[in-house]
């Protein structure tokens, strides 16, 4: 059977084939297989007639322009930049914690990549996870781990992180056992590791009762959060309902994400 590889050669020959699978490849990728293709395949001619104008008026041949280099981007004409609200919210927060604090070093265990490296540009960081990045970065560290078995000591770390992570711990979405137990059981380690006056940055899903999604995640309420993290003093809570932060938990709102940072006394 041919690879696809060689598929890809043989249609990169025959300009009309090619353009067939640019289309196809990108009507799949940005309206899925379903009647979105109806408004992929309009959205394809209103592009294709823009191409012409802008091939007809193009006098600047510092740069190739042929059709087999098309990449048609078809969904990006939005009123409002696409911006997910959690993780802006969620991840803008935290960092900026982490810069009023300056802690010499800050551990993160299984957050946003992009976040963290983010961070790691004016705090040396070492985030822990079970899976390595492929990528090197001044500033940035990696340690092998996992959030039910961190490889530090007792009251060891200083400043210290975990966003949107432990509601997911013992559903098995990303491959792990599962375990009814797997959200307390992580924060349990995340506090081992803490030492005394040390901080944590916190987040998860917030509900007005606990509640699992099976499997994507586990919603808990604020009193729980608290009862888990018996033993820390609570510095700060923010909540994030829809596109907005607020001040306080409001279970009438139902399903947000509720962001702590804890102090260990």
């Amino acid at each position: 059977m041919a690879s696809i590889k060689t598929i890809k050669q043989y249609l990169s020959k025959f300009t009309l084939l090619k353009v067939l699978y640019i289309i196809y490849r990108t009507l799949k990728q940005q309206y899925g297989l379903s009647l979105n293709w109806l408004r992929g395949l309009f959205d394809i001619i209103l592009f294709s007639n823009e191409y012409r104008v802008f091939q007809a008026n193009n006098d600047n041949n510092n740069f190739e322009l042929k059709i087999k280099n098309w990449i048609p981007c078809l969904t990006d004409k939005t009123e409002f930049t696409p911006v997910g609200p959690v993780y802006f919210l969620q991840d803008t927060w935290a960092a900026s914690k982490i810069f009023q604090l300056k802690p010499e070093h800050h551990y993160d265990v299984g957050s946003s990549v992009k976040t963290i490296g983010i961070i790691s540009q004016f705090v040396p960081v070492t985030m822990i996870d079970i899976r390595p990045i492929d990528i090197e970065l001044k500033n940035l560290y990696f340690q092998e781990g996992s959030v039910l078995d961190l490889p530090f000591e007792d009251n060891s770390i200083e400043s210290l992180s975990s966003l949107c992570v432990i509601e997911h711990i013992g559903l098995g979405r990303y491959g792990d056992p599962l375990d009814p137990w797997g959200s307390e059981k992580a924060v349990k380690e995340l506090k081992r590791v803490v030492k005394l006056g040390g901080i944590i940055l916190f987040s998860v899903p917030v509900d007005e009762k606990n509640k699992i999604y099976f499997n994507g995640c586990r919603a808990f309420t604020r009193d729980y959060v608290l009862q888990l993290f018996d033993g820390f003093e609570l510095v700060e809570e923010k909540y994030q309902y829809g596109r907005q932060l607020y001040d306080s938990y409001d279970p009438c709102k139902k399903f947000g994400t509720g962001l702590y940072m804890f102090k260990k006394f």
